[in-house]
């Protein structure tokens, strides 16, 4: 299995720790990884601000990367979702469906693709609130949705759950936004914040220690507002902890 790794730009920038985990995380199971060199932003910005047409170049460079690989993964669930249902710039011809079709999020490619069953290398003694960003949650699937009273399931805490030392902790409105949204923090900076201290308060009174999500663009936005209203909290990616890292 050959896996071209799709590393979104803010990632690369700010937290390369991520990339790397994904990384070591994939050659664990045996998978191939190739990181195309000449990969830039998939485009979402651009389009999530209504520009959907300036996004046509970045996503045909997209394209040009990532063909010829079985599957294509990256450990962003925004990012994947714009890929796979919202990738309209690009004129929808040759592999374009065909890639969009093969990229994963690296949650669902762990649970769905590799049906991984134990982290045997995993340990993390510590309460965690698990956070589902609005994307992977009702664009990817990656779990229930509450407002759909649908039967409960949830493929990070399915993956998360074979780490050991692992304690769940559930806030009270665990499917609520935390306000992030990509441009909506900028544009709607007050609605942002407020939802965004809302939901770290509300971890913080359910007893986690740690917030823990597939995307790191809603944990960026979560930390800065734990750290602005005072609340002790930490926050990482969920590929940190699949990979084995210490608290």
């Amino acid at each position: 299995m050959k896996v071209g790794l799709f590393i979104p730009c803010f990632i690369d920038a700010y937290f390369p720790e991520v990339g790397i985990a994904t990384l070591e995380l994939l050659e664990r199971f045996g998978v191939e990884v190739v990181y195309p060199r000449d990969q830039t932003c998939c485009g979402q910005p651009m389009a999530n601000s209504g520009f959907e047409k300036d996004a046509a170049a970045t996503e045909a460079l997209f394209v040009r990367n990532f063909s010829g690989f079985d599957y294509i993964v990256g450990p962003s669930g925004s990012c994947v979702h714009h890929v796979r249902d919202h990738f309209t710039a690009v004129e929808q011809m040759g592999d374009v469906a065909d890639i969009r079709a093969r990229t994963f999020e690296l949650v669902e490619f762990l649970h769905d693709i590799l049906k991984v069953d134990a982290f045997p290398w995993a340990r993390f003694p510590h309460k965690v609130g698990l956070h589902n960003s609005c994307g992977t949650l009702r664009g990817l699937h990656h779990a229930h949705a509450s407002e759909l009273h649908e039967p409960f399931f949830s493929k990070p805490e399915a993956l998360l759950s074979k780490v050991e030392g692992l304690e769940f902790v559930t806030p009270s409105r665990p499917d609520e936004c935390c306000g992030f949204g990509g441009t909506f923090s900028v544009f709607n900076e007050a609605v942002s914040s407020k939802m965004g201290y809302d939901k770290v308060q509300d971890h913080a009174a359910a007893g986690a220690e740690y917030i823990v999500s597939a995307d790191n663009s809603c944990l960026m936005h979560q930390r800065g507002c734990a750290e602005r209203i005072g609340v002790p909290m930490k926050f990482i990616h969920i590929a940190q902890i699949l990979n084995g890292a210490e608290a």
